[in-house]
């Protein structure tokens, strides 16, 4: 389904959360995450205040990716699934980590940014993008079992925990107030993005 409402934005956001598992060493500009709402959208500009408050300019390079979240449940994340998902370790040192938001990627762009690493949605959290190997429901909520490079992580997902999936957007749905996500580079004239995640539908990108 995702392949025909929107080719190129998949290929596009193949790199959406993977942009922190790029050794500091390969990456050609620094990448960070903004996370906000929108104030102002025009052209190739997108004007956004940021959860920590700052108001920042954001230039669309040219080919720029637009895409927007729905909501899933736990219960659809199937074995076979490749998903993103941002946790916390486990209060007391546990063998297994809390969820902090789940992505279930479609099909199309399963082993994009394959691998765990250090993630800024909270301080300590990691960002794992792996394969379901199995979801079982536990006593808490549910636990999953994801495979990556040869290694398994487990992960619990508790109650509340934000599911969802990517969909569709289109430049209408930047409007003010909007929430976004945008990995971007920081570049001489100031932040620059090739994909932006924009909220709708009352449903944020939580990542």
């Amino acid at each position: 389904m995702f392949k025909n409402i929107f080719p190129a934005l998949v290929l596009g956001l193949s790199a959406l959360l993977s942009a922190a598992s790029v050794h500091a060493e390969d990456q050609k500009a620094e990448q960070f995450h903004i996370r906000g709402s929108i104030v102002a959208y025009s052209g190739s500009a997108l004007k956004v205040k940021t959860r920590e408050g700052e108001t920042v300019d954001v230039t669309l390079a040219d080919g720029w990716k637009l895409a927007s979240v729905a909501n899933a449940a736990v219960t659809d994340i199937k074995p076979g699934d490749f998903v993103g998902i941002a946790s916390l370790p486990s209060a007391g040192g546990g063998d297994g980590d809390g969820a902090l938001e789940v992505l279930i990627f479609p099909p199309a762009m399963k082993g994009a940014g394959e691998g765990s690493y250090g993630w800024d949605l909270k301080p300590n959290s990691r960002m794992t993008n792996a394969t379901v190997a199995d979801a079982v429901k536990g006593v808490d909520g549910r636990t999953v079992t994801v495979s990556y490079h040869g290694k398994k992580k487990k992960i619990a997902i508790p109650d509340g925990t934000p599911v969802v999936t990517i969909a569709p957007a289109t430049k209408d749905d930047l409007v003010p107030g909007a929430v976004v996500f945008i990995p971007a580079e920081k570049a001489a004239s100031g932040p620059l993005a090739h994909q932006v995640l924009v909220g709708k539908n009352g449903v944020v990108p939580p990542m």
